[in-house]
């Protein structure tokens, strides 16, 4: 059984064992007291057969809550078993977001027009700029590889980097740009609550992994 299914089922066992046990004290105390009433004055049932009727309704709700555990405990257990067939899988990212791993990493990055000036800066996970550099200015697509040296001459760790390019016409307004980068999916983290697709040391949500192909 696996962390998700344990955790429904104590969760449901838990509130099944409290209702339990107040059932319990409250039989108790009924029987206590249809033994020391008036027999002149006999106590009114409606109170507590309407108490009766309560501990019911809630025992038919704790059911239907196990039951809802249960079916989002099978819903991630399905989830996971997905996300490990994306192993080996190229995961294509269009957030700039790439991997800098064994010295490099590659961006693909287009202009929709020719541009008079364009620059990419590249952020770490603290969203610090450790890269910047003049793009190309031609409309289509380009590539850039970075080895991983900053703008300052050190060598940064593996890691998530992210790429942007702001490119500008000779009118000075903005040219629209797109970007991309891809990598193989070599781990799956099922640690959370959602599965995480390791690409080296960058983990994508399964949530958005929107392009997946065959690896060549």
């Amino acid at each position: 059984m696996d962390v998700a299914s344990v955790s429904a089922a104590s969760g449901a066992a838990r509130s099944q064992s409290q209702l339990a046990a107040n059932f319990d004290t409250f039989l108790v105390l009924l029987t206590a007291q249809l033994k020391n009433q008036d027999p002149l004055e006999p106590m009114d049932s409606s109170e507590f057969t309407q108490q009766l009727v309560q501990f019911s309704q809630v025992e038919q709700q704790i059911n239907s809550n196990k039951n809802l555990e249960s079916l989002i405990a099978l819903t991630q257990a399905r989830s996971a078993s997905d996300a490990v067939s994306y192993l080996g899988k190229t995961l294509t990212l269009t957030d700039g977001t790439a991997a800098l791993m064994g010295g490099e990493a590659t961006w693909a990055y287009s202009l929709d027009n020719d541009a008079a000036n364009a620059t990419l800066t590249i952020k770490n996970a603290h969203e610090d700029v450790v890269y910047a550099a003049p793009a190309e200015t031609s409309a289509g697509m380009h590539s850039f590889e970075w080895d991983g040296v900053g703008s300052n001459g050190i060598t940064l760790p593996p890691g998530p980097y992210k790429m942007t390019v702001t490119a500008r016409n000779s009118a000075g307004g903005s040219v629209t740009t797109r970007l991309a980068s891809q990598g193989v999916i070599s781990e799956v983290d099922l640690t959370g609550s959602e599965p995480i697709l390791m690409i080296g040391p960058l983990g994508v949500p399964i949530s958005k992994a929107t392009l997946l192909s065959q690896t060549p």
